[in-house]
């Protein structure tokens, strides 16, 4: 799954410059996640970077961007042509 930002974002912007994908961007309320861009740092990282760094805890996995490992690892590839 891509992960998503809730509306709880304090725009404290310490996720934007951890994406090593550039997935995560400035909206118009709230950071954003772009999901065609979110890999949950596969290929990366062990743990979303993003995930790990926020300090209100409001990045989830995206219900309506659902995809396996494999499907994060295709993007990944894709995305980084490796």
């Amino acid at each position: 799954m891509a992960l998503m930002i809730t509306d709880e974002c304090i725009n404290c912007d310490v996720c934007e410059p951890v994406c090593p994908n550039d997935a995560i961007y400035e909206g118009d309320d709230i950071y954003e996640i772009n999901p065609d861009l979110c890999t949950e740092c596969v290929g990366h990282f062990d743990e979303p970077q993003c995930v790990e760094i926020c300090p209100i805890d409001c990045i989830p996995k995206d219900p309506n961007h659902v995809e396996s490992e494999g499907d994060l690892m295709a993007k990944y590839k894709r995305i980084t042509g490796n």
